[in-house]
């Protein structure tokens, strides 16, 4: 172990060739058997995780959909980019088609580029091929922002701008794993002599969740489980196409995913893995996801980093890796190499890390503190619901709050009393940053938010 530390630091610049982002939607921290679930099996993110770097302590830009992807794509907090919120499907705005995205970055220094899955981060000029990417297939927004779940507009596949077929039921639902796979092993084939970058976006395991019949009751621990385990054998078919294709050791592969679990829909939701709340909130069951990295040669085996990292960070870290030229515009990610090859001594490069939900500025993490100021937040109470039906969430408030987030991960034990330099020192972050990027909770606008993009509605 100690020497495939020390070779990975001597490779630490060596250039993977590929990027291959795994996304998935509403998974929570506590839903892989390598992050400690013990209900059903993830073999393939077990073996991809034991076989490269296990992040503990990995976060995503928010703890929603629209604003945790613009966050990956342009390594910004949502509120830079004007994305702080989740886009419905009939929106003018989105993400702005004049930021720097990472297929954007890439595609200038010969890359191929594909996002297969959901999108989500704005429609018609907004989509993906207007934002980088060669290629799209999948769904624009959410899969639950259909007919049956309200007064949406039909749901349908898209293959680039066109759309290509109707998502009429679950049944159609169903597919959409081994649809998202097929994809992404045709793009990895049709490149393999030349470098490229896959944005894979599940919309799995987001409600509604279906499963195809290959896995329908196969995982013993209901739909959800056998939903998670068609996401682990579909991370196992890209990871074989890699190696049949001759691009295991020249792809760097990572997989998180957009935000913690639904709570409310209970037996149809994931699990925060023993963290507070879920999805919606800036505790950490909102923004903590796993976060695995994985590349034979280049990622050591069994690397477990406690360190501070965020998806933020692709952008930088695949800039260097690639040799691509960051954008001049400002960003909030770091370049992450250190840690993803085990460095002796590498450290998180964030000084401080702020939870905005969705403009509101409701705490910042520095080191082994968290601060929350005073705010309204999303409370799940039990029984949740079933069978796809929401129940249980109500408003709680919460002050002043500081916790040791390394201690005490959950958030339980509110010792801001005892640390009032602490209390001080993080109050000034949060003045920083509403200065930088505002906050609603206080009606601040800030000095260096980039506006939205707009959609084009004279079509």
């Amino acid at each position: 172990m100690v020497l495939s530390i020390l070779l990975a630091g001597t490779m630490a610049f060596q250039k993977p060739q590929n990027f291959v982002v795994i996304f998935v939607d509403d998974m929570g921290y506590g839903d892989l058997s390598c992050y400690g679930n013990t209900r059903y099996k993830t073999p393939n993110l077990d073996r991809m995780a034991a076989n490269g770097a296990k992040f503990t302590n990995f976060y995503v830009g928010s703890p929603a959909c629209s604003p945790s992807r613009a966050s990956l794509l342009t390594g910004c907090y949502p509120t830079r980019v004007s994305v702080p919120q989740v886009l419905g499907p009939d929106w003018k705005t989105g993400l702005n088609p004049d930021e720097i995205t990472i297929p954007r970055m890439l595609k200038a220094s010969g890359y191929a580029t594909a996002c297969v899955g959901k999108w989500h981060l704005g429609v018609k000029n907004l989509m993906p091929t207007h934002q980088g990417f060669d290629e799209f297939f999948g769904l624009p927004y959410s899969a639950d922002m259909w007919p049956p779940n309200g007064n949406w507009p039909r749901l349908f596949l898209y293959e680039g701008d066109k759309p290509l077929e109707e998502i009429k039921n679950l049944d159609d639902q169903a597919q959409l794993t081994r649809q998202y796979t097929e994809h992404a092993q045709e793009f990895i084939r049709k490149n393999k002599k030349k470098p490229f970058f896959l944005y894979m976006t599940h919309s799995m395991p987001h409600v509604p969740i279906a499963a195809s019949k290959r896995f329908l009751g196969k995982s013993g621990a209901g739909l959800y489980g056998d939903v998670v385990q068609e996401i682990d054998w579909s991370v196992g078919e890209v990871l074989k196409t890699l190696k049949e294709q001759g691009l295991e050791k020249n792809t760097l592969v990572t997989f998180s995913s957009d935000n913690g679990p639904w709570l409310p829909y209970g037996d149809h939701a994931g699990s925060a893995g023993g963290l507070r709340e879920g999805k919606g909130t800036t505790f950490e069951g909102g923004f903590r996801e796993p976060g695995i990295f994985y590349e034979p040669g280049f990622v050591p085996k069994g690397l477990v980093v406690n360190e501070m990292a965020s998806t933020m960070d692709y952008l930088p870290t695949f800039a260097k890796l690639s040799g691509a030229t960051l954008p001049k515009n400002e960003i909030d990610g770091h370049d992450i190499r250190d840690l993803i090859t085990g460095k002796k001594g590498a450290k998180t490069p964030w000084d401080a890390f702020y939870y905005y939900w969705p403009g509101e500025l409701q705490a910042v993490r520095s080191g082994d503190w968290k601060l929350h100021v005073p705010h309204n937040h999303r409370h799940q109470t039990y029984p949740a619901g079933t069978g796809g039906k929401p129940a249980g969430e109500v408003t709680e408030h919460i002050g002043l709050s500081l916790f040791n987030i390394t201690k005490d991960p959950a958030e339980t034990t509110n010792v801001a009393d005892q640390h009032p330099e602490i209390v001080e020192r993080l109050l000034k972050l949060i003045e920083e940053a509403r200065q930088d990027f505002g906050d609603t909770l206080t009606k601040r606008v800030g000095s260096k938010v980039r506006p939205p993009g707009k959609v084009d509605t004279t079509g």
